[in-house]
């Protein structure tokens, strides 16, 4: 898996889409401009979540080598499509004057951190179209065609993603666009991305980040932490938080420490308009996750570290870490570590509903997730109507004749917290109707909502009476 750090933030389920597909541990680096206008307007009183952007990535592992990188400036705008065709990674110039500054880095975050490393970590760089190659490749040996194309269709029938998009161009876009570094936790390699081969004080944060991620690995192991479930998206989004957020406070601490005013000033003021472009039109179902590891991350990291004085409070997290979204985003609930509530179709779904049918593809949404859906379907107060989330499951379901419908079933945490959702989920129902499908929003408990989406009266229809919910 990758750990990448976004440009907006200065970081995927990456290649989990929805959750989004399955991922190794690697760690994207997305740039950090608010974090860092936020820094130099607090000075030393520590920082001001406010990433523009962050993602995370399931990137193979590359072949470092020798050769030099492209020396061909790339735009980040720069579309990562089988048409690009990436040269080779070099190494951070393990001779010269920038080693010496890694070296450094390395040390102070070393200190900070107070992880010491256990084995050296390799670390190279990439231009734009050596970084493409990489997410491609990565995406694809990390998601399964079939696990890809059925997230498309379950985003495509809640209206979530164009029907025309290809979700595997847009998120390789989204990331190619994004990306500043990454720590691959499967090769233990890490890179930082340079179009010019020109190294400044942003790179310098993208590396202090990457490297928190190498002796998080060491430490902790990352795949331990997050892992791998491909159904289990909101535990993997909320484990990514705890890694994400650990690595964008170091960072921060970092470059309030070892940048001067005038270099936070130069990152803050490096956005790349095309990027910034290309993250505002991707959907928010694929960027919105993308960034919350980072912000939301950043927020749990940085009370565990004003509440024990330091990173021993980050430490003690790794032990137990969070399982859900709503535990990231409610302080409350992780402190009581409020567990999610249960909630499964039955095991036997296909097999009732006739032959030729098929559950292709179930997950857990999670609170993050639901309220996206609720905001894209034109609801009002959305956090609101999401916050008393108990549990859900979501299901695409499929016909031996092309038949498609979804189901999305929610526990909530009481009565009031139901009807609230109920109440905004309309708004998504109306939408879906309007455009041609047939959806239908039921509540047989009155804890528990439940929308079911399908091509066709029929499909959905047929669905229903399956789950015991019609009539």
């Amino acid at each position: 898996m990758a750990h990448c750090l976004p440009m907006s933030t200065r970081h995927p389920s990456a290649a989990r889409p929805a959750h989004p597909a399955r991922r190794r541990t690697p760690v994207l680096a997305i740039a950090l401009t608010a974090v860092l206008v936020g820094l130099a307007a607090c000075g030393g009183n520590g920082p001001t979540p406010a990433p523009s952007a962050s993602a995370s990535a399931a990137p193979a592992t590359p072949a470092a080598t020798d050769a030099p990188a492209s020396e061909q400036p790339t735009s980040a705008a720069s579309v990562c499509d089988d048409t690009v065709v990436g040269g080779p990674a070099a190494t951070l110039d393990p001779a010269g004057v920038t080693a010496a500054t890694y070296d450094n880095i390395e040390q102070q975050v070393e200190a900070l951190r107070g992880i010491s490393p256990t084995a050296p970590v390799a670390r190279g760089v990439f231009d734009k179209p050596g970084l493409c190659a990489y997410l491609r490749t990565s995406f694809r040996e990390d998601n399964p065609e079939t696990l890809v194309a059925s997230t498309e269709r379950l985003f495509k029938e809640l209206l979530l993603i164009p029907e025309d998009a290809s979700l595997e161009q847009l998120y390789l876009e989204l990331l190619t666009s994004q990306v500043a570094g990454l720590y691959d936790d499967t090769s233990k390699h890490m890179y930082v991305v340079s179009s010019t081969g020109e190294l400044g004080p942003a790179d310098e944060i993208t590396y202090a980040h990457e490297f928190t991620h190498a002796l998080q690995d060491q430490k902790f192991v990352l795949k331990g932490i997050v892992g791998d479930a491909t159904d289990q998206g909101d535990r993997t989004m909320a484990r990514s938080a705890l890694v994400e957020g650990d690595a964008t406070l170091l960072m921060t601490l970092w470059a309030q420490g070892h940048l001067t005013p005038d270099q936070l000033g130069q990152v803050a003021g490096a956005a790349d308009p095309a990027a910034a472009a290309i993250l505002e039109r991707m959907p928010a179902i694929l960027k919105d996750p993308l960034l919350f590891p980072y912000t939301s991350g950043l927020t749990v990291a940085l009370g565990a570290f004003q509440a024990s004085g330091g990173f021993a409070g980050v430490d003690a997290l790794y032990a137990n870490p969070p399982d859900s979204t709503e535990q990231v985003l409610h302080a409350d609930k992780l402190a009581a570590r409020e567990a999610p509530v249960g909630v499964a179709f039955p095991d036997d779904l296909a097999a009732r509903l006739g032959d030729g049918w098929a559950v292709e593809q179930q997950d857990t949404m999670g609170e993050l997730m639901l309220e996206i859906v609720l905001r894209e379907g034109g609801a009002t107060a959305t956090r609101d109507a999401a916050a008393g989330w108990g549990g859900d499951r979501i299901a695409l379901i499929t016909g031996p004749s092309g038949e498609t419908a979804v189901v999305l079933d929610t526990a909530w945490d009481t009565e009031a917290d139901a009807a609230e959702y109920a109440t905004a989920l309309a708004q998504t129902v109306a939408k879906l109707n309007a455009a041609g499908k047939s959806a239908a929003l039921l509540q047989p408990e009155p804890s528990r909502v439940v929308l079911v989406v399908g091509e066709t009266a029929d499909t959905m229809g047929r669905v229903a009476n399956v789950l015991g919910l019609a009539g």
